[in-house]
């Protein structure tokens, strides 16, 4: 009865620092949409796939280097990963634009429909792999996202066409769910 219990708590524990380490995501994708609008519209979702592989190769570079140059550490670059993510998923649906073309409100509804189906999935894999993201490196989640983007670019250069494997969509879809965790881990790790 314990072991349901504390695996049951431990679900819950998932369930509100995935929220909290989305609605930090959330919350600067609003502010930079007060800032640049949605001129994002215009990226194809190649553009958007090669934006996403600078961050994480950027991320596995800060995770070698003893020192650093430029005062930025590797959360930025996962909340940048979730929000490009997010923003390949919309483009991926209604396609790119040649000009800004939606409200801040249209955007955000079409930011929180692809957070949902993020978050559904986590709990589904989640339930399915008993929180093995709990004892993964970072590092471990840098290199599955690149994995992943490799993937995509495979799949992009195919015409979005796959024989046997998932599709585009699922691929972003775990990046989130990577840099998500990713982000968990590094807030566990900065509190005493």
């Amino acid at each position: 009865m314990s072991e349901i219990y504390n695996k049951s708590k431990q679900v819950a524990q998932t369930q509100a620092q995935y929220l909290n380490a989305a609605i930090t995501c959330k919350s600067l994708f609003e502010q930079k949409m007060k800032d640049y609008g949605c001129a994002w519209r215009i990226l194809r979702p190649a553009s958007l796939t090669d934006q996403i592989f600078i961050k994480a190769q950027r991320i596995r570079t800060l995770q070698k280097l003893e020192t650093k140059k430029v005062d930025e550490d590797e959360v930025s670059e996962f909340i940048g990963i979730v929000n490009y993510s997010t923003m390949a998923l919309i483009q991926l649906e209604l396609g790119a634009a040649d000009q800004p073309d939606m409200s801040s409100n249209e955007v955000m509804a079409q930011y929180n429909k692809h957070a949902l189906a993020a978050k559904s999935l986590m709990e589904l894999k989640n339930h399915d792999y008993g929180e093995a993201w709990r004892d993964m490196r970072v590092s471990s989640l840098t290199d599955l996202i690149l994995q992943k983007l490799l993937r995509v670019k495979q799949i992009e250069n195919n015409q979005g066409k796959t024989i046997v494997s998932e599709g585009i969509e699922a691929n972003f879809q775990d990046m989130i769910n990577y840099a998500l965790f990713a982000l968990i881990h590094l807030k566990n790790q900065s509190q005493p």
